[in-house]
């Protein structure tokens, strides 16, 4: 096998005219020599049983040309940015698969999963071709994979592409989440083309050609809770099984694998006792994963498709869809349309992790006990969430001196109030190192003036809370529900049921509501918690001695984890529309801004066009018309029309 890969990584034959700009990348495709092959190379969608990845070949696009790069992420790879028009090409020719890299080995991952609660049996990567793991000038190790190039044995009943759309709203998030000090997979480079799909965006029998795009992502390997659960036996719900049942000795080759190659100070430190290794293993998994979710707690963050296949073996954010970052505050916030139960809404992202994290034990077993490992889980997981929360959200407060036990009520409150005031997440954070530390109460009215324009409008509290449900509809489901309550279960959940009861209810109160009367309740709910705020703030000072050295690094410390710049849906939604008329300039703006989310010398605008056409494209809600929309900073508020977008 190593001659194979040897022979592989040589540079003669069909892939051997790398460009100037794309150079000598140094592949060394150790996966492929660890894990086991599947033998067949027949390119169509059928159960791949024990193995971890078959050979494919990327399926070319007609005319590909590059959406934008992102300079950080190439230099991982030891490429630069390409500036040229000769070097875009070149990019854009193999980082679409049209042309293969000398070494790359392009294969797909068998992998399985958990989606929404239940096992699907077989997925793997039904869009996606790994092509190889390149080395660094550093030594490091990173796996390069295109997402959206073609056909693999994973892809269902799927055409293994994806559009420009979601390739633009994943190619943003994995930069910006990585600019944000998030851990997560990287984005090269976007590549769109000439060819075309059809998809019915809403799933309401409206479908629409779209652009063949492709993704470069890379990360140190895109191995995942749902790679371990190949071998599955059949589930007692579903009756779905994975495709490599009893075959522990690839459970323990993957093992040996992922801990050798991402986590060697676990085997040094447990060289001589297998099941030791694998409980030190599960332990870095379950601290890093919890450390995941907190820094997404703490950003405002939704990923949307919690699924176990979505969750990376090394704890990074991995597989953007529906994902989105709240604007208005709101603990149940869902970002993904599809999720009608809201099993993975902001507040549920904690639990859920965790609930992955333990079907991720049950795939250890024989090579882990769950006597063992689900132990591990109980002890760490919540404590190591807890831990990195507050220590992240106190930072987000500015405060840096102490550790006081009712620190964890002083944030609790502090997003009840903003929950209640419709506060904008992530402007609210930023706004607040502006707070003026002394009494002075013109200045403390200045502060509310200011904290009050962040909150929800009554025109964006009337959209929020609009009735979804037809009247009669509810009024049969409520009837249903009391006269046949086995029925009910089965075409409605109680949930949705009191959620839009809770809707009628508020929004039959804003329409006795004034605008003023809301600044003012607004305010009185802001002036309690900043009292409160101020007391803390007096006991960090007095720590400090000197209050203006105390207030210049309280001031540095909240605006180094308080970004001012956020991937917004709507922002996304303007460089999608822009980029499907032929124009990437917004996505190359938009990308640039992401890469500095904490400084305040930069400005971005919305950018209103002349005579709009609207397209219904990823984000976009049907009625949402860009015609009424305005010129607003990116660091802003979102406009009214932002709230009617829908991810699917």
């Amino acid at each position: 096998m190593e001659a194979a890969a040897a022979a592989a990584a040589s540079p003669s034959g069909p892939a051997a005219e790398a460009g100037l700009w794309l150079g000598a990348l140094r592949f060394d495709n150790r996966a492929l020599r660890a894990l086991p092959l599947d033998p067949s190379e027949e390119n169509v969608p059928r159960p791949v049983s024990g193995a971890c990845f078959s050979r494919v070949r990327p399926t070319p696009v007609r005319g590909p040309r590059l959406v934008a790069a992102s300079a950080p992420a190439l230099e991982l790879l030891g490429l630069r940015e390409p500036r040229a028009a000769d070097e875009e090409a070149e990019a854009a020719l193999y980082f679409s698969g049209n042309r293969l890299p000398p070494g790359a080995e392009p294969a797909a991952h068998c992998y399985c999963g958990h989606q929404f609660g239940s096992f699907a049996g077989q997925l793997g990567d039904g869009a996606a071709v790994y092509l190889g793991e390149v080395l660094n000038v550093r030594g490091e190790r990173w796996e390069i994979q295109l997402k959206g190039a073609g056909l693999t044995p994973f892809s269902r009943q799927a055409d293994g592409r994806k559009v420009l759309r979601s390739s633009i709203r994943e190619f943003l998030c994995s930069e910006a989440m990585f600019h944000l000090g998030i851990p997560t997979t990287r984005a090269g480079t976007c590549v769109t083309s000439d060819s075309e799909v059809i998809r019915d965006i809403f799933y309401d029998g409206n479908p629409k050609k779209e652009r063949c795009t492709i993704v470069l992502r890379i990360a140190p390997t895109f191995i995942r809770f749902g790679s371990f659960e190949i071998f599955k036996a059949t589930d007692e719900y579903t009756g779905r099984k994975g495709p490599s049942v009893d075959r522990n000795d690839i459970r323990i080759q993957m093992l040996d694998y992922v801990i050798s190659t991402f986590y060697p100070e676990i085997l040094q430190a447990h060289s001589e006792n297998n099941v030791q290794r694998n409980a030190a293993f599960f332990r870095e998994v379950t601290r890093r994963t919890a450390r995941m979710v907190a820094e997404w707690q703490c950003v405002g963050f939704c990923h949307g498709v919690l699924n176990t296949d979505n969750m990376s073996i090394v704890g990074l954010t991995i597989d953007y869809g529906p994902f989105g970052f709240m604007d208005r505050y709101d603990p149940e916030h869902i970002c993904n349309g599809s999720d009608n139960a809201g099993r993975y809404a902001y507040n549920k992202q904690p639990e859920i992790c965790k609930w992955n994290l333990g079907k991720l034990a049950e795939a250890l077993v024989p090579e882990l006990p769950l006597e063992i490992s689900l132990p591990i889980l109980e002890e760490e997981y919540e404590a190591e969430f807890e831990r990195h929360y507050l220590q992240t959200m106190r930072k987000k407060l500015g405060l840096i001196q102490l550790r006081l036990d009712d620190d964890n009520k002083l944030v609790s409150d502090l997003l009840e109030t903003m929950r209640v005031t419709g506060a904008d997440f992530t402007n609210t954070f930023r706004l607040l190192s502006s707070f003026p530390a002394d009494s002075d109460p013109l200045k403390l009215e200045e502060f509310l003036d200011k904290i009050s324009k962040e909150c929800a409008s009554l025109e964006e509290l009337k959209v929020a809370y609009k009735p979804q449900m037809d009247p009669r509809q509810l009024s049969m489901m409520l009837m249903l529900a009391q006269s046949n309550p086995q029925l009910f279960a089965l075409i409605g959940t109680k949930s949705n049921i009191n959620k839009e009861l809770e809707r009628i209810e508020q929004f039959s109160k804003l329409q006795q509501l004034s605008a003023s009367e809301l600044v003012s309740r607004n305010k009185g709910h802001w002036k309690d918690w900043l009292q409160n705020y101020r007391v803390r703030l007096e006991k960090e000072m007095e720590q400090f001695g000197n209050s203006d050295n105390w207030n210049a690094e309280h001031v540095k410390i909240m605006n180094s984890n308080n970004p001012k710049y956020i991937l917004r849906n709507y922002i996304a939604q303007n460089a999608i529309e822009a980029a499907e008329n032929g124009d990437f300039v917004e996505v190359r703006k938009v990308l640039r801004l992401l890469e500095k989310p904490y400084e305040d010398n930069l400005e971005c605008y919305n950018e209103a066009t002349e005579d709009p056409e609207v397209e219904e494209v990823g984000a976009a809600a049907a009625e949402c018309s860009s015609a009424s929309r305005r010129r607003v900073p990116y660091s802003s508020k979102p406009p009214l029309w932002a709230s009617e977008l829908c991810v699917t």
